[in-house]
C-alpha cells in the first residue's frame, strides 16, 4: 500500500514543525507528503521548506497565495496526491494534528485485518483523535454508523475498530480509487462541514471505519466541543450545513431528516452557551439566506487564481466535473 499524506496548514508554524516532525517519525514511513500552505503570514511556509527537505523528492510544498480555507487546502492536496498513479491511501490532515509514530502502521494494520473477513471495500478509515491530556478530543468523537448492518458491525470489531458514516479531516484515510470516483471535497464550503460532506459522500454505498490503534493528538487551544460558541464562523456552520441538507448526494433522505433535527439540538446548546448571542444571531440569519438562495462554485472556480501549480490543476479540474453532482 502506497501512502500520500496532505498536511493543510495555516499560520500555526510551530505546531507545523512539530506535525511535521511527526510525520518523519512515523514506524511505517510515509511513502509521499504533500503540505499546502494556505497564504500564511507567519512564516508557515518557510518552516515546511525547511522540514521538508529532508524528505527530498517525496514531499511537495504548495504555498497558495490566497487563503482558501480548510475546504480549500485539502481540494489542493488530495488533487496532488492522487495525480501520482500509484497511491492507495491519502492521509489528510490539519497543522495542529500531530499523529502517534504507530498511527500510519495501525490504520494499515486495521486494513489488512478488515480485508481478511472479506472483500476490499474500505472507502475511509478514521484515527482516534485525542486531546494533549491524552482523553478523547469531543471535537472529533466518532459516531457508529446508524443502521449498519450485523455483518457491517462484526466485521469491523473483528478488525478492531467501528463502522462509522462520517469522520474529520484531523486525520482520516481516504482511498485512491474512491475519491477518482468522486471527485474532491467542495472548496467553497471554506472551512466547516466540508469533511462532513466529503466523507459521507465517500461513505455512501461503501465502508468506513474508526480505527482506535491509530492514534493522533488534536492540539486545540481548548478541549472543547463542536457545541463550544464559534464566534463569527458559526456563518458557515449554518450555510454549509444548508448546502448539505439541500444539494448534496452524500446523504440518504432519512439520514438528512435525523441529521437536521441533531443540527437544530446543537444549534440550541450554542445559543445557549454563548456570551455574543446577537453574533449568533447575525451569522444564522446571513447563513440561513445564503444556504437557501446560494450554491456553492464548483472546486475549479473556487481555486483558479490562487497560486495552484499547473499539474494539479489540471487534475482539480478533472474531477471538477464531478462537483456538480456533489452540490
Amino acid at each position: 500500500m502506497h501512502v500520500t499524506a496532505v498536511l493543510v496548514a495555516y499560520n500555526r508554524r510551530e505546531l507545523l514543525r512539530e506535525s511535521l516532525e511527526a510525520l518523519a517519525a512515523q514506524s511505517r514511513p510515509v511513502d509521499r507528503l504533500v503540505v499546502v500552505d494556505n497564504a500564511s503570514d507567519d512564516g508557515s511556509a518557510e518552516v515546511a521548506a525547511e522540514v521538508l527537505e529532508q524528505w527530498g523528492e517525496r514531499a511537495r510544498l504548495i504555498p497558495l497565495t490566497e487563503n482558501t480555507g480548510g475546504a480549500g487546502g485539502f481540494a489542493t492536496g488530495i488533487a496532488a496526491a492522487i495525480a501520482e498513479e500509484d497511491v492507495d491511501w491519502v492521509w489528510v490532515m490539519d497543522d495542529d494534528t500531530v499523529p502517534g509514530p504507530d498511527a500510519l502502521s495501525g490504520a494499515l494494520a486495521a486494513h489488512e485485518r478488515y480485508c481478511a473477513t472479506g472483500q476490499d471495500d474500505l472507502a475511509v478509515m478514521g484515527s482516534r483523535v485525542v486531546w494533549t491530556d491524552g482523553d478523547d478530543h469531543p471535537m472529533n468523537t466518532p459516531k457508529p454508523k446508524i443502521r449498519a448492518s450485523d455483518d457491517e458491525r462484526a466485521r469491523a470489531a473483528e478488525a478492531g475498530g467501528m463502522e462509522i458514516r462520517s469522520i474529520s479531516f484531523v486525520s482520516a484515510f481516504l482511498r485512491a480509487p474512491r475519491v477518482r470516483a468522486q471527485g474532491l471535497p467542495i472548496a467553497d464550503y471554506f472551512l466547516w462541514n466540508d469533511d462532513f460532506e466529503y466523507s459521507a459522500r465517500l461513505l455512501r454505498g461503501a465502508r468506513g471505519l474508526y480505527v482506535p490503534g491509530s492514534v493522533v493528538t488534536h492540539k486545540t487551544a481548548k478541549r472543547g466541543s463542536s457545541d463550544a460558541d464559534p464566534g463569527p464562523r458559526f456563518y458557515y456552520e449554518v450555510r454549509n450545513k444548508l448546502w448539505v441538507f439541500r444539494l448534496s448526494r452524500a446523504l440518504y433522505g432519512w439520514e438528512k431528516l435525523l441529521y437536521s433535527a441533531a443540527t437544530a439540538r446543537r444549534w440550541f446548546r450554542t445559543f445557549r452557551a454563548s456570551s455574543d448571542r446577537a453574533q449568533l444571531r447575525d451569522c444564522l440569519r446571513r447563513g440561513w439566506r445564503d444556504g437557501w438562495l446560494r450554491a456553492p462554485r464548483t472546486t475549479r472556480e473556487v481555486l483558479r487564481d490562487t497560486g495552484v501549480p499547473v499539474d494539479v490543476m489540471i487534475e482539480v479540474e478533472r474531477l471538477s466535473k464531478l462537483d456538480r453532482a456533489a452540490a
